[in-house]
C-alpha cells in the first residue's frame, strides 16, 4: 500500500480546491442563475479548482516518491572506503 504524508496546511488546500471544483460543478447543474451567469461562474470556478488540485497533487506524489527512494538508499549496505 502506498503512504503519503502531507502537512495540515497542504491538507486544507487540497480539501479547498476540491470544494471550489464541486461547487462550480454544482452551478454547471443549477438552475438558480440564467443560463450565462451560471456556465460563466459554474465554468470559471470548476476550473480553478481543478487547475489548482493538479500542482498540489504532483506535490504530494514527489514528497512520496521521493521518500520512497530515500527509504531505499538508508537500506543498502554502504560500499566500503
Amino acid at each position: 500500500m502506498r503512504e503519503a504524508h502531507v502537512t495540515l496546511p497542504e491538507l486544507g488546500l487540497i480539501a479547498m480546491t476540491r470544494g471550489v471544483a464541486g461547487v462550480g460543478l454544482g452551478l454547471l447543474l443549477a438552475g438558480r442563475l440564467s443560463d450565462d451567469q451560471r456556465r460563466a461562474l459554474g465554468w470559471g470556478m470548476f476550473l480553478v479548482g481543478a487547475a489548482t488540485t493538479v500542482p498540489l497533487a504532483l506535490e504530494v506524489i514527489g514528497k512520496n516518491h521521493a521518500t520512497t527512494e530515500s527509504v531505499g538508499r538508508a537500506d543498502r549496505p554502504m560500499a566500503a572506503v
